[in-house]
């Protein structure tokens, strides 16, 4: 969100970010970079005065929650402004992974079609007039299985400098650098999984072969469950929040990232490979990422395999560096600031300039406009007035 809303002021938009959440001292302070900040009250008539005030061009849900909610109020205030979901990842595809491992089921596509977060999220992609869908892989599930039209559809991954000679040269060394790393939000169900599973089974497989390692775990709002995890004996160490995460990850020598479900691509694992760090992953973990390039490290499902892989990336110094090189092409070819910012400015100049056409080619969309936000529409003005009294 925060790479769209400095591309945006790049491009001399007047940029206005409204959200119902509280702000924290980890917060950004988007007014100084120009940016009008409001917050916003749900179930409120508020927001369509605010919204009519500013009389936007473009707006931009963060989220199908987002868009579920205020979508409807900006159709009928603003309808001539172009609407566009920022789906960050799909929501539906990680619940459903997420409830067929509680379940003990291996996962299917075809679990997604009787998904009701599915029903909700790829309703709110036919209501808007564009979607960021950050994987590759996101991208063909949507148009293969749903069906969406690739009009629709905007494949935007990250915003990344690329990797330059001198910046690899300004690199800690192999021999600079020690031990093992894990990072992620601990609000994130997958990332809880993956230090259990380090924790449970792959930790104490790493430290039967190397045993003066170490293992460094960061994450914001780490539970009780999760800091009770930290063991100095072990060497499994529960950080919690990181002042700089990438600082963090530059002095360790292998990022483990076992992640067991999930969707979209992975914030973790484009740090590493931003700071020279290779990384041991899962499927889930590279899923969408890398394409046909190789990985920046390894990747295995297997736990014996990925404790193994893991030893390996962290004792040889020539397989460490080649799985660098590889993290150093896999960010340089697909992840290329310049490119994607150039990308995603022709795609909404085209969007905007045939809105009109395409949104009448988009009937599905008409249509759920019309009857699914109806009842949105009403129960939320219900809410309004009930909460008067």
């Amino acid at each position: 969100m925060l790479q769209l809303i400095q591309f945006f002021l790049s491009q001399n938009w007047i940029v206005s970010f409204g959200t119902t959440a509280s702000k924290n001292e980890n917060s950004v302070d988007l007014q100084k970079l120009g940016v009008q900040e409001f917050s916003l009250e749900l179930n409120d008539s508020s927001f369509d005065k605010l919204i009519k005030e500013i009389n936007p061009t473009i707006v931009l849900f963060d989220r199908f929650m987002m868009e579920e909610k205020f979508g409807w109020r900006v159709a009928e205030t603003c309808p001539n402004a172009m609407r566009i979901l920022d789906t960050e990842d799909l929501h539906c595809l990680r619940k459903t992974r997420q409830e067929a491992l509680k379940q003990g089921v291996d996962f299917q596509v075809g679990q997604l079609l009787s998904s009701e977060i599915a029903k909700r999220e790829i309703a709110s992609i036919y209501r808007c007039d564009l979607s960021f869908i950050i994987s590759s892989y996101e991208m063909e599930l949507l148009q293969k299985t749903f069906g969406i039209h690739a009009s629709l559809l905007c494949h935007l991954p990250f915003f990344l400098n690329s990797i330059s000679i001198e910046t690899q040269q300004n690199w800690k060394s192999f021999e600079d650098r020690q031990h093992f790393v894990s990072i992620g939000n601990f609000l994130h169900a997958p990332n809880v999984d993956a230090t259990l599973q380090l924790k449970h089974h792959i930790w104490k497989l790493i430290r039967k072969q190397i045993p003066n390692a170490e293992l460094h775990i960061y994450g914001a709002y780490p539970t009780q469950r999760v800091s009770q995890l930290n063991n100095e004996k072990e060497g499994f160490f529960v950080h919690g929040f990181a002042e700089n995460a990438k600082e963090v990850i530059e002095n360790s020598r292998v990022l483990l990232a076992p992640l067991r479900f999930g969707a979209g691509i992975k914030g973790k694992l484009t740090d590493a490979m931003e700071c020279g760090t290779p990384s041991v992953t899962t499927q889930i973990g590279v899923e969408g990422m890398c394409q046909e390039l190789p990985w920046n490290g390894f990747v295995s499902d297997n736990w014996n395999e990925f404790a193994e892989k893991a030893v390996e990336l962290y004792a040889k110094k020539e397989t460490w560096i080649q799985a660098q090189q590889n993290g150093i092409e896999i960010i340089n070819k697909l992840y290329a600031k310049n490119d994607l910012e150039s990308k995603l400015l022709n795609v909404i100049d085209h969007q905007f300039q045939h809105l009109s056409e395409l949104r009448t080619q988009n009937f599905i969309g008409q249509m759920l406009q019309h009857h699914t936000l109806k009842s949105t529409k009403y129960l939320s003005k219900w809410i309004e007035e009930k909460n008067r009294f």
